[in-house]
């Protein structure tokens, strides 16, 4: 978030953006929503807590955007490749080399920072539309790549790789699918932690210092190539990352699963939960998980129509997602204890 407060007008009120000492929940809120989500699986069915898991999952890949567009500015529409070099990168580890799924993690981050590092080298003179069509011709590009000949051997092709899904160790008496839910959420909120802590560290600051103006930026001395590929590379590790826990939670992986549409949903998620709001990105993925099921319980036939017309709703009334909404919350919560 920028020091500076922004002002946006929604009708004839004006919301204030949050500032960076508010970019998370409060300590509260925050313990409440741990609550519910380390209590909520013992109570519901298999399904549902693989929805859960899918949940945090996606929430994760819209942070990693978040980061790289509400921290530093730059837009993307090539999330979807990262996703897929780290669930690719999980499932040739864990059926080709045998490696526990655990350690799959960290090495599917550092292939896709680097991956996502030297991508943003040739990005550097990019920017703004340029740089969304530049992304965009990534995540184009890599189903295709995937199903390369040379590559099928490892890749599996067309048909994609079957991953084993791990038991819950240490004999804990839970099914795989609520061991992998609370191995999911541990990483999640280490992931969320350090997210935190780097945009408000020196780092962070360079970074916001950039998406708000960039030629400033550099008068001041922060190094404007070096923060902005570095952006780049985080994004794509927490991607990664994400991608890489997607792949042991579906249990397979095939190009045709990491088109331009995944690339398009984790942007959509990000603008629903806020642009630069954090906790805005399980919001924002939730919005793409659910939302489609509830268009199509509306009308199967019309499905897209109506998924569409919720999505206008959402914008015309809360153009700022999830963000405006908790401020607005935190306002009335105020008033009517003054009152």
């Amino acid at each position: 978030m920028s020091a500076a407060e922004e002002v946006v007008a929604e009708g004839h009120e004006a919301v204030e953006a949050v500032p960076k000492r508010a970019m998370t929940l409060g300590t509260g809120t925050s313990l409440v929503v741990l609550a519910a989500l380390l209590i909520a699986p013992v109570f519901v069915k298999n399904f549902i807590i693989f929805q859960m898991t899918m949940l945090l999952i996606y929430g994760l890949a819209v942070l990693a955007l978040n980061i790289l567009t509400g921290g530093s500015g730059q837009f993307s529409l090539g999330q979807s490749a990262f996703y897929a070099v780290g669930a690719y990168t999980t499932a040739v580890l864990m059926e080709h080399f045998n490696v526990n799924y655990a350690l799959t993690l960290p090495i599917a981050g550092i292939v896709c920072f680097g991956f996502g590092f030297l991508f943003g080298q040739p990005a550097l003179r990019l920017s703004g539309v340029y740089l969304a069509l530049a992304t965009f011709a990534l995540a184009t590009a890599m189903p295709q790549l995937l199903k390369l000949n040379f590559l099928e051997h490892w890749t599996g092709g067309v048909q994609g790789l079957v991953v084993t899904k791990p038991d819950a160790p240490f004999g804990l008496p839970m099914s795989q699918d609520m061991w992998l839910y609370y191995f999911t959420l541990v990483v999640v909120i280490a992931v969320y932690i350090f997210s935190v802590n780097l945009l408000r560290s020196r780092s962070g600051r360079a970074f916001m210092a950039i998406r708000d103006n960039e030629i400033a930026a550099s008068a001041m001395g922060v190094d404007v190539a070096l923060y902005k590929t570095l952006a780049f590379g985080v994004s794509a590790a927490i991607t990664g990352i994400a991608g890489s826990l997607g792949a042991i939670a579906v249990q397979f992986v095939a190009p045709d699963s990491y088109t331009i549409t995944l690339a398009i949903s984790l942007f959509l998620g990000m603008v629903v939960g806020g642009v630069g709001w954090l906790p805005g990105s399980i919001v924002g993925a939730a919005f793409i998980i659910f939302v489609p099921n509830i268009a199509e319980a509306i009308s199967k036939g019309l499905s897209g129509a109506v998924f569409g017309v919720l999505l206008f709703l959402v914008i015309y009334l809360v153009p700022h997602g999830a963000r405006q909404v908790a401020i607005l919350s935190q306002g009335w919560i105020a008033n009517i204890n003054r009152k």
